[in-house]
Order: C-alpha cells, then sequence, then structure tokens
C-alpha cells in the first residue's frame, strides 16, 4: 500500500465545509472545495511521494495495473474516483459512448478532451439530491402544463406523444430565443407550481435548462445508496456529498443551467430518449460488512467495506485505491500496512496481495470491474 496525496479542484458549486469536515480540517475553508480527485487522470494525478501515480503507472504498468488491466486500457488507471461535495447545483450534462468519443475525438471536435467515455456511479455520503435520467413524459407534461404558460404548450404537445417526444421537447427548450429565456423563467417561477424551478432559477435565472429539468427523475438519496449514469443520460446534481467513481475521461457535454459552452445538437447527439423508470442503482451484498454496485462496464467496480470490529479481507483483482471516511481504517496488502485517515487514500499495485481491512471507519474501494 502506498498512501496517496490527492488534489482539491475548486470549482465554484463545490461545499465550503464537506470536504475539510471529512478530513479533520477547520471549516468552513477559505473557498469552496468541489471535488477531491484520487486517482490517476493526468489532470491531477494523485501523488507516491511526489511522484504522480500516472507515471508510477506508465513506468511499470505489467506490475501496478496487471497485464491483462494494461492490455486491455493500456499503461493507464481506467477509474477515477471522487469526494463530491455540491453547495450548488451542477450543470445539466451526459456523457458519451467509447465509440462515440472516439470517433469524435479522432476527427478533433472541440467538445472532446480525451477519447474515453464517462460513465459515472455515485453513492450518497449524506443526503443527496439529483436530477437522472428521463422521467415519464405523461407526468413531465402535467408539471409544465400547470405552469399556464401558453408559450410552453409546443413543448406540453411533444410531451403527450410519449418518450418518442422527448428529443423535440428537449430542443425546443434548450434553443429558446435567448432574448425570451429570462422572461420565460421568471414566468414559471411565478407560476409556483413548480418548487424545482424556483430553487435552479435562484442559480440561473436566465438559463431554460431550469425548465428541462422538469423532464427528468429528481432523487433524494440517503446515505448508501446510489445512482448510476451510463452514456447518454442527461443528468444533474443539486447539493450533498457522495463518492463518485466513473472511466477515467473528462468528456462532459452540457446542456443548460451552467455560464460554459453548451452545444445543443452534440448533446441532442448522445441523449438516451428513454424513461428511466428506476433511478436508484442496486448494491449487491458481498459479505457481512462488504457491498459492491455492479455496472455493465469494465472499467471499475465499488466496494463498500465497514469492518467495525473485524477484520474484513476482500480479494479483487488489479490496481486497488482504498479510501476513508468517517474514521481511520488500517490496511494490509501482503506488502506493506497502511493506516489511512479520513478523506485520505491509499493505492494498491496488481502485484499485491488481498486487502485486508480493519479498524473503525468506513472504507470505499475502487477497482477494475
Amino acid at each position: 500500500m502506498k498512501p496517496l496525496m490527492s488534489v482539491i479542484r475548486p470549482y465554484a458549486w463545490g461545499s465550503h465545509s464537506a470536504i475539510a469536515e471529512i478530513q479533520g480540517r477547520p471549516a468552513p475553508a477559505a473557498g469552496p472545495e468541489a471535488e477531491l480527485w484520487i486517482g490517476a487522470h493526468p489532470a491531477d494525478p494523485s501523488r507516491v511521494a511526489g511522484t504522480g501515480l500516472d507515471e508510477l503507472l506508465a513506468a511499470e504498468p505489467d506490475r501496478l495495473l496487471g497485464p491483462a488491466v494494461a492490455e486491455k486500457f493500456g499503461a493507464r488507471l481506467p477509474y477515477l474516483m471522487k469526494i463530491l461535495a455540491a453547495e450548488q447545483p451542477l450543470s445539466l450534462q451526459a456523457h458519451p459512448t467509447l465509440a462515440h468519443a472516439r470517433a469524435r475525438f479522432a476527427e478533433g471536435h472541440g467538445g472532446y478532451v480525451d477519447a474515453n467515455h464517462k460513465p459515472e456511479l455515485l453513492v450518497a455520503l449524506t443526503p443527496f439530491d439529483a436530477l437522472c435520467g428521463f422521467a415519464d413524459p405523461a407526468v413531465s407534461a402535467d408539471t409544465i402544463e400547470s405552469l399556464g404558460i401558453a408559450e410552453l404548450a409546443p413543448v406540453v404537445a411533444s410531451l403527450r406523444t410519449g418518450p418518442e417526444g422527448l428529443r423535440d421537447a428537449v430542443r425546443t427548450l434548450l434553443t429558446w430565443p435567448a432574448e425570451e429565456r429570462a422572461g420565460l423563467v421568471k414566468a414559471a417561477v411565478a407560476a409556483g407550481t413548480a418548487p424545482l424551478v424556483a430553487d435552479l432559477a435562484r442559480f440561473y435565472p436566465e438559463d431554460t435548462g431550469v425548465l428541462v429539468a422538469l423532464l427528468l427523475n429528481h432523487v433524494r438519496l440517503e446515505p448508501g445508496q446510489a445512482i448510476w449514469m451510463p452514456a447518454g443520460n442527461l443528468h444533474a446534481y443539486l447539493r450533498g456529498t457522495g463518492i463518485e467513481i466513473m472511466a477515467a475521461s473528462d468528456n462532459v457535454l452540457r446542456g443548460g443551467m451552467t455560464p460554459k459552452h453548451v452545444d445543443v445538437d452534440e448533446l441532442l447527439g448522445v441523449l438516451r430518449f428513454e424513461v428511466l423508470h428506476e433511478p436508484l442503482h442496486e448494491e449487491t451484498a458481498i459479505a457481512q460488512g462488504v457491498r459492491a454496485w455492479p455496472v455493465p462496464v469494465p472499467d471499475f467496480l465499488l466496494h463498500q467495506v465497514t469492518p467495525g470490529d473485524r477484520t474484513v479481507v476482500l480479494d479483487v483483482p488489479g490496481p486497488r485505491i482504498v479510501l476513508a471516511v468517517g474514521g481511520s481504517v488500517r490496511v494490509d496488502d501482503g506488502q506493506a500496512v497502511v493506516e489511512i485517515a479520513p478523506g485520505t487514500a491509499a493505492f494498491a499495485g496488481a502485484d499485491a496481495g488481498p486487502l485486508r481491512i480493519s479498524g473503525p471507519g468506513e472504507a470505499f474501494v475502487a477497482a477494475v470491474g
């Protein structure tokens, strides 16, 4: 096990206290702390004794990643883990499939910074509000009709046709004339029938993405519950703290609720216009004190380990990262024993043995799927 030093990204929507409190630092912090990046992404790799984890993996891929992982993914860690702490809503966004990302990146499309997909899993540490996937269009039509805004009649009509009308409804809202957006959002807030719009409009008063939000499932996760965001899933995190794991990519296509660039046509080209009937992602009990959230991609698998007064043995192969929360944990991988403080992590290479985890804290273990 090698202790990791990881970077906190200070995006404006981040919490001033959540990550600091997990790590036992004074709170509030001087500025927003949005994401603690734990992994080997070249934009902000974790470091081992001053050396980037990405550099170490590139130098010894067969030993640290294992031949099978190195052959499939190259000399890089295929996943990135984060502590995400949202104090304000993030943008409406989606991510491309692997094939689409590869093609667009090869074409030099400016919206793609790498050739990888970015499916994501988030497990809540606190109550966590999110928008995830399209809701029943009939319900969304009723909600938008309740606003009593005549100009939105075409959106309602599209939604009344069922899932096949979702594309037109999204396009209509995201391409609304720029000079009319503030008035439309103001009228929607004044109607008083959609509290979500009023909440989001406090941050984005001239962005029709706050109306697209009414087409999505609004979910409240309790600690330990998860949501899964595959390619094409339109989603947005609203507030709360969670553990996020994803394929190691930074490809994001935004659709609203953001001052950043929005490419409506490109977004529409990757979205899956289908109803997500069950936004919550089911967990699987592995053993006493161990559970996981399997996903249908090979890039990652996330386990949660709560040792209590036991030592839990987790035998998963390949490169692994162990993150502690809610107290410290002690990890023995057969090569070294490391005490991991809350909000910090350590790395075990493929050449290490099973992880023996003990201590009063809670561990999240990232591995290749």
